[in-house]
């Protein structure tokens, strides 16, 4: 049996580096407008969430991380994408302290550059047959992967319909993030295992895990909404009120409030006033029902049990990592 890994973050920094080298060399900066972009969007990189936990997923169930570099690195391209098309969306103009895609290059190229880079998601899968793995696994990394695709696509429409009918629904709201968010962590942990040759069982864990951390983590981005500094965080703080989004911090006020703060919630959410005062008004809602502190709570229990998933694991380094990993999560300020 190998023993806990003593200092998780060393090895998860090492995962990282390799990451990011290889999608330094990915999208390279050419003369060309759409290899531009997609450098753009993926250089520097973020936080490599993704392709870690593909990575530490694959070696948990005895796989290693060479095998399923394409893909964790494919990973990171689907995510960007996501971001690229969600800033369009939002009509977010900074990404990383730095101007959005569609701000730099506009709205039709950014579009473009998106859907790149869901293509080179499912090319960096297939290139996973160069590395060793057998067609039959990476075929099933392809369909668990576009599964959680789909998912993310229903979850981002399904917040456009509470959103635009205003509707304080907590339920429909943790359905909405287990789709939009957290299934593309499931995506990255299921092909990880997958391509690893991970057992039915395993697979099974280490998609419960990635449910769990994919909703703990969205619930924290919702906290960072009203908390974060837009210059830590490197995008603007005030896009969840300018975008009248029913985050969880705002539900579980509104769920605590009384009629007062129910009307200014509504009217904060949805008026026409200066954004600064509208997001004040609702700090203030936050603040008077304790729905931050509430909310970070259910960030933690949704942690917890990511990690009580992964007990159907063998004991091992990567296991360890994954279980660090969902404290990285929720403590974090961007």
């Amino acid at each position: 049996m190998q023993s806990a890994d003593p200092r998780p973050e060393l090895a998860l920094s090492a995962l990282t580096e390799l990451a990011e080298s290889k999608l330094r060399t990915r999208w390279s900066r050419t003369s060309s407008l759409l290899s531009t972009m997609c450098h753009y969007a993926l250089v520097p990189s973020g936080k490599l969430f993704r392709p870690i936990l593909l990575l530490e997923s694959a070696c948990a169930v005895g796989g290693s991380a060479e095998m399923v570099l394409p893909a964790a690195v494919g990973a990171e391209c689907g995510h960007v994408a996501s971001l690229i098309h969600d800033d369009i969306i939002d009509g977010d103009e900074l990404r990383r302290g730095r101007r959005s895609v569609h701000s730099r290059f506009g709205v039709g190229n950014a579009i473009v550059a998106g859907d790149a880079l869901i293509f080179d998601l499912f090319a960096g899968l297939a290139e996973c047959r160069w590395t060793g793995v057998p067609d039959s696994r990476v075929a099933a990394a392809l369909e668990a992967v576009a599964r959680c695709g789909l998912d993310l696509c229903r979850g981002q429409s399904m917040e456009e319909e509470l959103c635009r009918g205003l509707r304080f629904d907590l339920d429909g709201y943790l359905t909405m993030i287990s789709l939009k968010t957290a299934a593309f962590f499931q995506g990255a942990c299921e092909s990880g295992a997958i391509l690893a040759g991970g057992t039915p069982e395993q697979v099974e864990a280490l998609s419960r895990y990635a449910l769990a951390l994919g909703t703990a983590f969205q619930i924290q981005d919702d906290i960072l909404g009203y908390t974060g500094e837009a210059d830590t965080m490197g995008k603007e703080n005030t896009s969840d009120s300018r975008n009248g989004r029913l985050t969880l911090p705002v539900l579980l006020a509104y769920r605590a409030g009384g009629h007062p703060e129910r009307r200014l919630l509504r009217q904060a959410l949805t008026g026409e006033e200066n954004l600064g005062h509208r997001h004040e008004q609702i700090l203030d809602v936050l603040d008077r029902t304790g729905a931050l502190e509430s909310a970070a709570k259910m960030a933690w229990t949704y942690a917890e049990n990511s990690g009580s998933a992964l007990v159907k694991l063998p004991p091992s380094p990567s296991r360890d990592r994954l279980a660090f990993f969902a404290e990285l999560a929720i403590d974090r300020d961007r």
